[in-house]
């Protein structure tokens, strides 16, 4: 195999060590000196300076957990660091050590057989631990509300059959004066908003419950727990506006996409960056996403098209964000969606739309240009004549005579 990098290392990462191999090609002799270091910062240049000894260029590590990144944070001051995903460099059976893994790692690295993931600059590193923070508060505030709700309905009070949000201003006024104390259905039916649409009578039946004194400890705990995450929500929030002010630009490109808003621009932002020379093509960035069908072939056959699980931050809420577009009438993604979905089904058709519009942003991330839609109409007028010719046969099918004129 053709020698790419003669002067290379591989590194091992675990939580409180780190097996460092060099592999240095010194005319036709190869030399390979392993050696262990710890993870606290004092090790790690340690570990920098023993790798510049023998002037190593390029460094190759394991992205396991979180443990890489310190190891990261110091390494890139000196060298080409590669970050492989584990699934991708396994040795073969049978000898699994840390100083055996070092070693592959190492030589994988010496004939450029190791393809580098995706490691944005730390600013984008920044936006996206807070925007992932954000997404994870919101899950949680989502888990507890459903608390609230499965606590409510061991009393017996049914009030999210009558109100939309259960932590709207009318219920949270009715659970606050439930923990309080009060239990009579026709004081706490007169908290609600006069333009609440339940009629009085139900509203009132539905809050005839048997409350305990623990029921209210426990909605009070859940509440709390909920005005907390709230708060912590706004700072995150703050603090996200503040670290998108370079990347505004890209933000304000984004949301053109038709089902795109704020929120999710700036997470796109966080997830991909901005500096789309990163990947090649298109094609590049949908596959890093998970978004493309996969390539599983034997015999001449087709085993399998799913889609891989990939970008777990990224795919969901470009899913969402697809939706959306969808119900945008008279636009290019609804009729990709509805087209997709008469041959292959809603499921598909929801990941092409979504693959179409991660491919609109690449361009225009690459283009500094805004989203263009192309139209309901552009696949007739795509394939014209083609459809003409299949409303033609339909007809004769039905038993009609069809004479083509074109329109002046």
């Amino acid at each position: 195999m053709e020698l790419m990098y003669q002067r290379c290392a591989g590194l091992d990462v675990h939580k409180k060590s780190v097996v460092a191999c060099k592999r240095i090609v010194e005319g036709k002799d190869v030399r390979r000196e392993v050696k262990t270091f710890g993870t606290t910062t004092g090790e790690l240049y340690a570990l920098f300076d023993w790798l510049q000894l023998d002037g190593v260029e390029h460094v190759v590590m394991e992205s396991t957990g979180v443990y890489w990144k310190p190891v990261w944070h110091v390494m890139e001051e000196g060298f080409e660091l590669v970050l492989a995903n584990a699934k991708h460099v396994k040795n073969v059976p049978g000898r699994k050590t840390d100083v055996k893994d070092a070693e592959w790692l190492a030589e994988l690295l010496a004939h450029g057989l190791v393809r580098g993931s995706f490691v944005p600059l730390e600013p984008i590193q920044q936006l996206r631990n807070l925007t992932r923070s954000r997404k994870q508060f919101v899950q949680e505030r989502s888990r507890n509300v459903q608390r609230v709700q499965k606590t409510l309905e061991d009393a017996n009070i049914k009030l999210d059959s009558f109100v939309s949000d259960i932590l709207g201003k009318s219920a949270r006024a009715m659970i606050d004066a439930i923990i309080e104390g009060e239990s009579d259905p026709d004081v706490l039916s007169k908290l609600a908003h006069p333009r609440m649409k339940a009629p009085p009578e139900d509203l009132r039946a539905a809050l005839k419950g048997r409350v305990t004194e623990h029921h209210r400890i426990m909605l009070r705990i859940y509440l709390d727990h909920i005005d907390a995450i709230n708060k912590a929500i706004t700072s995150l929030e703050q603090h996200i506006e503040t670290a998108l002010e370079p990347f505004r630009k890209a933000v304000d490109l984004i949301v053109t996409v038709p089902g795109i808003g704020h929120e999710v621009a700036a997470a796109v932002v966080a997830e991909i960056g901005t500096d789309m020379t990163r990947f090649p093509t298109e094609g590049h960035l949908i596959s890093w996403a998970g978004l493309c069908p996969r390539s599983d072939e034997s015999a001449g056959k087709r085993r399998s098209t799913r889609i891989r699980e990939g970008a777990p931050w990224l795919k969901p809420m470009l899913v969402q964000a697809a939706w959306s577009s969808v119900r945008v009438k008279e636009s290019y993604p609804r009729a990709q969606f509805y087209r997709l979905k008469a041959r292959r089904g809603s499921g598909k058709a929801i990941i092409g739309v979504t693959a179409s519009l991660l491919g609109s942003i690449y361009h225009m991330l690459s283009k500094q240009v805004p989203y263009k839609d192309l139209g309901a109409e552009h696949f007739e007028r795509k394939s014209k004549d083609k459809l003409i010719q299949g409303c033609v046969r339909r007809l004769k099918h039905l038993g009609c005579e069809v004479e083509i004129k074109q329109a002046a």
